[in-house]
């Protein structure tokens, strides 16, 4: 047994002995005890944010570019209310995230004191796990569980409520490193080689997947499967870079929103691979007709939750993608005739053909447009990336703009571009944030819309705080202009006639001034309205020493 402490220090000293550098969190009352205890470990920084959903994005930011967990603090009912829709946003991203809430203790629980919740029923929608401290003896065991299911294939976030009284009591437990689990598991040769005798002789392969790959490291994996079967690559539950932007077989992902547009892409696969993710995370899911008829459908993840969790597949396989392609790879090629081969390289030859013809034809569109029309994402896009050091790295909320900056900006590089997902707006500002906290050397863009940036503009106050040198842009077109996108849509599925958007989608009135309310809170920013700005504008956002933000006004006659 270790020497009695209370158990608020014995926290501490947990989180010392795994390597955690950095707690994110808004302080409050309940917390104090062991906050104030923070003084003894110079090494742990508190990364101090003015608004719980600002906190969780920037832990969200955080684990995601360490892949590793990110441990935060949040202030009993109130706090853990205000980030439970970033909560879930990382929820839906798999975001290794240990949440620390504190509560007023176990002596008041029959009382209904004021801020009083049930925080582990009010966590349990929005986590993989959440549990409550009862006994000072258990801190130390439940936080290490805490860390380890965090870390664990599908990653995700947990919650351990704090109660007070209980960190005020003396433990002996001993600190000791977490346990991390190996979960580099592979099938046995016997279902690889079912997998490929079910895959090799389609003649429109597919492969679905996800970031379930990105958190493997498979992505070189599924590159040359999708080569050596000459399939397309579709994503779907993908934030990351689990197959290079540019790769000849990437060809997009697949709807949010509607499934009905993703099932007109699905449906014509006579093979599905699916590896990664599950099918198909969308707001408004196809009920079926997913897959063709006749479609054989092979699923590897390690989340055994993911695989035939709303269709049937003919083999299901709980194993490392890494591993588990590099194997299925090796059978394929073994399964499939020379004309099998042949057909998989020319395809994989045609769509390289034809994603570089539509690249130049949408670039001199770009180039067309930027002589008639008002500044466009496409045109800053364009000269960011010719102004950007190499492996800079682009946290991307732009949302309606993502195509345009993605057009110059790809994201073909692991780890060097994250997107939002799970469709709780206000991400790209704080996740830019704990993305350079993470990589303090790399340059980092985070990229939001004007709706966007209002939910956690409070962000902007901790990067000046912290110096934390990212840089900002507000993709600023003056509405919801995913919303009047999405409602287009709803129209044509309906049969309505299209008609004006709804005013209440738009943000124009009044105008909200990114330059003085990012002054207002330590960050320099510029405006930006026309094409001459552009170039100035970013050299001096690389320039600047510390937080810089772009008010970028697109789509618009100013």
């Amino acid at each position: 047994m270790a020497a009695s402490r209370p158990a608020r220090v014995a926290l501490l000293e947990q989180l010392q002995a795994d390597g955690v550098t950095h707690m994110f969190g808004n302080p409050g009352t309940v917390e104090q005890g062991f906050l104030d205890e923070l003084r003894s470990f110079p090494e742990l920084q508190y990364v101090l944010a003015l608004q719980e959903a600002a906190v969780v994005g920037m832990a969200d930011g955080y684990a995601r570019t360490t892949r590793k967990p990110a441990v935060m603090q949040l202030h009993s009912g109130v706090g853990l209310g205000n980030g439970i829709g970033m909560l879930y946003q990382a929820m839906r991203g798999h975001a290794p995230l240990v949440v620390l809430v504190g509560e007023s203790g176990l002596a008041y629980d029959s009382m209904d004191a004021q801020m009083a919740a049930d925080l582990v029923a009010m966590a349990e929608p929005v986590t993989k796990w959440a549990t409550r401290v009862v006994d000072p003896q258990s801190v130390l065991r439940l936080l290490r569980r805490a860390m380890k299911v965090a870390a664990t294939p599908p990653y995700g976030p947990v919650l351990v409520v704090l109660p007070a009284d209980v960190m005020d009591e003396n433990t002996e437990e001993p600190v000791v490193p977490t346990s991390y689990l190996d979960t580099g598991s592979v099938p046995g040769a016997g279902s690889v080689a079912q997998a490929a005798r079910l895959l090799a002789g389609a003649r429109h392969p597919m492969v679905i997947a996800g970031d379930g790959v990105h958190f493997s490291g498979a992505q070189g994996e599924l590159a040359r499967l999708a080569e050596r079967w000459g399939a397309e690559v579709w994503g779907a539950d993908w934030a990351e870079v689990n197959l290079p932007a540019d790769h000849p077989a990437y060809h997009g992902q697949l709807g949010h929103m509607f499934g009905a547009a993703s099932r007109l892409t699905t449906a014509q696969a006579d093979a599905v691979l699916v590896v990664g993710t599950y099918v198909l995370p969308e707001v408004y899911p196809a009920l079926e007709g997913v897959f063709a008829p006749g479609a054989k459908v092979v699923h590897i993840d390690l989340d055994t939750g993911a695989i035939a969790k709303n269709f049937p597949v003919d083999l299901g396989l709980v194993a490392d993608p890494k591993q588990t392609l590099g194997l299925l790879t090796a059978a394929l090629e073994r399964e499939m005739t020379p004309q099998d081969r042949a057909r998989a390289a020319e395809r994989i030859q045609l769509w390289g053909r034809e994603k570089a013809a539509a690249h130049a034809e949408a670039v001199a569109k770009d180039v067309q447009d930027a002589e008639t029309q008002p500044l466009s994402m496409a045109l800053f896009a364009r000269e960011l990336a010719r102004l950007l050091p190499e492996e800079s790295v682009v946290f991307d909320e732009a949302l309606t703009s993502s195509p345009e900056l993605g057009r110059y900006l790809p994201p073909n590089l692991p780890g060097n571009w994250m997107s939002t997902r799970g469709g709780s707006l206000g991400v790209g500002i704080p996740g830019a944030i704990g993305a350079k906290l993470a990589r303090p050397d790399a340059t980092v863009f985070g990229f939001t819309g004007d709706g966007g940036s209002m939910y956690t503009p409070q962000a902007l106050w901790t990067a000046a705080r912290y110096d934390i040198a990212a840089k900002f842009v507000i993709c600023n077109n003056g509405r919801y202009h995913l919303l009047d996108q999405n409602i287009a849509e709803y129209w044509r599925s309906q049969g309505i006639t299209a008609h004006d958007f709804p005013d209440l989608f738009d943000l124009s009135r009044p105008a909200i001034d990114f330059v003085r309310l990012a002054g207002s809170l330590g960050v320099r920013a510029v405006r930006v309205e026309k094409v001459q700005e552009v170039v100035p504008a970013i050299v001096d956002a690389l320039a600047h020493a510390g937080p810089f933000l772009i008010d970028l006004v697109i789509d618009r006659d100013i």
